[in-house]
């Protein structure tokens, strides 16, 4: 028996109208999520619990691995300042002389510290100074304060407020309400291990600066080159460069890494004759700072998640916290990331590309961190020596 055409129309309607229905509950769910978004710190004028069983379990992963992924790192002394909208917090510093030097133009910014009545992190006196410009931060990079290198971050709570405010002001304001940032900051940077990964991340520059301090404020000062950068007309060559690369980081033996690594080396070469030597530079020194922070904050929870490393006790009480059970993953993850950074301007494709030629260093040239840091040599430069 034939199907009536008004049948037909019928079911064809339905289709689109419970595909309309869908949408338009998924955009409400959206909207509803971003209702409440936080908007200040709970406790603004002192260190939560949380944020000191991050802070502790930052310093204990890199006393406990840091050697491991890099000579001597956790025995050097690195305090950490982590701030919210009213105060920057210091720990691990006994009476600090005030503010701080921003790196490299080593403008003075922030007031005397104080110490904070009344609490103590790790049994220890800490201190802050109030924030009084919201564009003159500590940031998140590294400071000295007096002739001390120190690491800088944002408060976990404080970060979460910062991200949903600046992503909802980058957002066309027909998609501020219904775009569910809450998801977006889960998926980026939700995770307690990522927040962690973060501070070790800041730490390993406070590192470079106490090891290699013209190297760390060359690579800074160059940063501006990134203004007349082709980051467009080097998107094919980019992407094919760093597919080789990682052919040679996952090649089955190490033979064929080293093949790999000639044919990346060459058309590397080949891309940067149309470079100018400033941009060159550019390209070495992000990869050096940058790319070697980035696989040092990897690693290091990679560590933690695959060997018999035992956190802080506090953390445990982070209901975000999974024992660095998914590092492993997030590693690979994030080492194949270097191929999907060819679309993007912004030197994060050097966080990229660094960390991929360091695992691959660590394959076909063992021993070679100490002519990195403190040696200042370049990533590339030594990949060259290795496979010759």
């Amino acid at each position: 028996m034939p199907v009536k055409p008004n049948k037909i129309k019928k079911s064809c309607l339905l289709i689109p109208l419970s595909l309309i229905g869908l949408m338009a509950i998924i955009l409400a769910a959206s909207a509803i999520s971003n209702l409440g978004l936080p908007t200040h710190s709970e406790l603004a004028d002192h260190l939560s619990q949380l944020d000191k069983d991050h802070l502790a379990e930052a310093l204990h992963l890199r006393e406990s691995l840091g050697d491991a992924v890099w000579p001597g790192w956790s025995q050097v002394d690195i305090p950490i300042i982590v701030h919210n909208e009213k105060y920057a917090f210091l720990v691990g510093y006994a009476t600090p002389p005030a503010g701080w030097l921003k790196i490299p133009s080593l403008e003075a910014r922030g007031g005397p510290w104080e110490q904070v009545p009344d609490d103590s992190f790790m049994s220890e006196p800490y201190y802050r100074t109030p924030i009084l410009d919201p564009n003159k931060t500590p940031e998140g990079f590294t400071v000295l304060v007096g002739d001390q290198w120190v690491a800088t971050f944002q408060t976990h709570e404080y970060g979460e407020i910062d991200f949903y405010r600046g992503f909802q002001r980058d957002l066309p304001p027909i998609l501020r309400n219904i775009v569910p940032v809450r998801l977006v900051w889960a998926v980026l940077m939700g995770k307690t291990e990522t927040y962690i990964a973060a501070l070790e991340h800041e730490s390993f520059h406070a590192f470079e600066g106490q090891l290699a301090e013209e190297q760390l404020n060359a690579s800074e000062q160059i940063y501006g080159v990134e203004a007349t950068y082709p980051f467009d007309t080097m998107e094919g060559p980019w992407k094919e460069e760093m597919n080789l690369l990682l052919q040679a980081v996952l090649a089955p033996t190490d033979t064929d890494a080293v093949d790999f690594a000639r044919q990346f080396l060459s058309l590397r070469a080949e891309r940067r004759s149309a470079l100018t030597p400033e941009q060159v530079d550019m390209e070495r020194l992000r990869e050096w700072e940058e790319g070697l922070a980035k696989y040092a904050e990897l690693e290091i929870t990679r560590q933690a998640g695959a060997s018999s490393y035992i956190p802080f006790g506090g953390i445990l009480n982070d209901k975000g916290f999974d024992n660095y059970r998914d590092r492993q993953q997030f590693w690979t993850s994030q080492l194949k990331e270097a191929a999907n950074t060819a679309g993007r301007s912004g030197n994060t494709r050097f966080y990229y590309s660094g960390n991929a030629l360091a695992i691959l260093l660590d394959r076909l040239a063992p021993g070679w961190k100490p002519a990195a840091l403190p040696g200042g040599e370049y990533l590339d430069s030594l990949l060259q020596e290795a496979i010759e």
